[in-house]
């Protein structure tokens, strides 16, 4: 497996809480031989319409120049439970291709439901979603809604947990850093740690490049 096979569909920028512009986490990115990246920088009601297009522009005009492909998305970031329907809504009305919803990661006071609620809503990726429940893994299961395994700390140290429901159950498991400095951005290394200490193999970190290749092939195809 070689650099240019690394994907991370879980990344912020200074348009949110990140500490680098969008061109220059993708160049960082670039440099480490990444295929592909996701800007998804945080959102509520107050911002997403100030961050989805100007994500959406940046995003086609390093596409049109560099190596590495830049899907625009939104993390749809501690907004109440029933509201998260609607923020999806708008985040694709207003052109994100990936929307990741912030799930009940044990590091912060994220609400309970909001597990289920992003999953019922029809995100793409349930991004860390803690002590996530088997009805809700079933769940994401039939919905088609990626879950993830993160290097991000704090969020990652309910990876094993994460990984044996759904290895048990059947979701599909990607693997992203919820990078928000150029410290977080993983190396190849790293990302294949990370897979090991959830309890997968050197199989399934495979696996989960090939399911957030297939995810890209999805979004931005539509």
């Amino acid at each position: 497996m070689t650099m240019g096979q690394m994907i991370d569909l879980h990344m912020h920028s200074l348009l949110s809480d990140g500490e680098l512009l969008p061109s220059e986490l993708v160049r960082r990115c670039e440099a480490l031989g990444y295929k592909a990246i996701a800007i998804t920088d945080h959102a509520d009601l107050s911002n997403i319409d100030f961050i989805v297009p100007r994500i959406i522009k940046v995003s086609q005009h390093l596409n049109s120049s560099q190596s590495v492909t830049v899907v625009p998305g939104v993390e749809i970031t501690h907004v109440p439970p029933d509201r998260i329907p609607e923020m999806v809504q708008i985040a694709r009305k207003l052109g994100a291709r990936l929307v990741v919803v912030h799930g009940e990661s044990i590091a912060e006071p994220v609400a309970e439901g909001t597990n289920r609620a992003g999953i019922e809503a029809g995100a793409d990726i349930l991004a860390h979603p803690g002590i996530i429940s088997e009805e809700d893994v079933k769940e994401a299961v039939k919905r088609g809604v990626y879950l993830e395994i993160t290097s991000r700390k704090g969020h990652s140290l309910t990876n094993g947990h994460v990984a044996k429901l759904s290895l048990n159950l059947g979701a599909k498991l990607i693997l992203n850093s919820d990078a928000h400095s150029p410290d977080d951005i993983m190396t190849l290394e790293q990302a294949e740690r990370i897979c090991k200490g959830a309890g997968l193999g050197d199989a399934y970190f495979s696996k989960m490049l090939s399911n957030s290749m297939a995810i890209i092939k999805r979004v931005m195809s539509a």
